[in-house]
């Protein structure tokens, strides 16, 4: 993968409902696989030496591994399909290298109130930032309909590269985002 442009898709809910809808997940027990997410981590890459379409590996689809851009928006996502207005997801696209430096988690959103685990911990230790930074997670799911991208011009190219926080945009704008990525 050295060479590639390689991104991680965060999609997220809106404040309202803390829940966004996904298809074809195996954690899922209903028909198609919908399941709702608090929020979902995908890797998307693109191979920069020949004329490769971008892929997206999902460890929790029930998809083909990996799944082409365009087939995993419509299978997954499903722009297409109309939600209700609480149900709006937003996607926090950030280069990756960017992510691994500047993430961090000391997994306090599994805990509840007393402090007791929610849900069984990963095996790996907490993730640390580069800057000693201890838990961001927040400042990635904050997201709001004024934080979306008006359109995927050289400045959100250029800002997807370089600002901590990537950039955010609609279900209908993913295709046409990683479009523009030469």
């Amino acid at each position: 993968m050295r060479g590639d442009l390689i991104f991680l898709l965060l999609s997220f809910p809106t404040r309202r409902n803390r829940h966004t809808p996904l298809w074809h997940q195996k954690a899922s027990k209903r028909a198609g696989g919908v399941i709702l997410w608090d929020y979902h981590v995908i890797c998307i890459q693109k191979r920069r030496k020949g004329d490769t379409p971008w892929l997206v590996w999902d460890l929790d689809s029930s998809l083909p591994f990996p799944s082409p851009l365009t087939s995993y928006v419509s299978e997954t996502i499903r722009p297409s399909f109309e939600l209700f207005s609480e149900y709006q997801r937003f996607f926090r696209i950030v280069h990756a290298p960017m992510f691994l430096r500047c993430f961090a988690s000391d997994r306090r959103h599994m805990k509840d109130s007393v402090g007791n685990w929610t849900a069984e911990p990963p095996a790996y230790e907490p993730i640390i930032a580069e800057d000693g930074a201890v838990h961001n997670l927040n400042e990635y799911n904050e997201i709001c309909a004024a934080d979306v991208m008006t359109n995927a011009g050289s400045d959100l190219i250029n800002a997807v590269f370089t600002q901590k926080l990537g950039v955010v945009a609609n279900e209908g704008q993913l295709e046409d985002f990683f479009s523009q990525i030469p």
